[in-house]
C-alpha cells in the first residue's frame, strides 16, 4: 500500500545541479523522518541527507560531504519530498534511494520502514 517512487535522475556534469523527487502514496511527511540516502557503485549504502517531525518542528541534519552542496525539501501539498543537487562531484555518483519512518529523528542508519527503487546520478568529470 505505501510506495515511494523517486525522479528525476540522470547524467550531469561535475558542478553541475540536480534535482530528485520523491512521491508518496499511502504515506504522508507531516511526521516522523524522511531520509535520503545513496549506494556508490561497489559500496553499501550511505546516509545522505534527512528530516524529521513532530507536531510543528522540523528538524534537518546532513551528512557532512554534502553540507552547504545538498538540500532536503518537503512540498506537503503534492506529498513529495526533494533533492537539491549542487556543485555535484564524480563521487556523489551512485542509487539514490527515498526512505521514511514513522519513528522521530529515527537517526543516519539505513532501518527504515519503507524504501523507494532508487533513482541512478551519474555524474561525470
Amino acid at each position: 500500500q505505501v510506495q515511494l517512487v523517486e525522479s528525476g535522475g540522470g547524467l550531469v556534469q561535475a558542478g553541475g545541479s540536480l534535482r530528485l523527487s520523491c512521491a508518496a502514496s499511502g504515506l504522508t511527511f507531516s511526521s516522523g523522518t524522511t531520509a535520503w540516502f545513496r549506494q556508490p557503485p561497489g559500496k553499501e549504502r550511505d546516509f545522505v541527507a534527512a528530516f524529521s517531525r513532530r507536531a510543528g518542528s522540523t528538524y534537518y541534519y546532513y551528512a557532512d560531504s554534502v553540507k552547504g552542496r545538498f538540500t532536503i525539501a518537503r512540498d506537503n501539498a503534492k506529498n513529495t519530498v526533494y533533492l537539491q543537487m549542487s556543485s555535484l562531484k564524480p563521487e556523489d555518483t551512485g542509487v539514490y534511494y527515498c526512505a521514511a519512518d514513522s519513528a522521530y529523528l529515527k537517526g543516519r542508519g539505513s532501518e527504515y520502514e519503507y524504501w523507494g527503487q532508487g533513482t541512478q546520478v551519474t555524474v561525470s568529470s
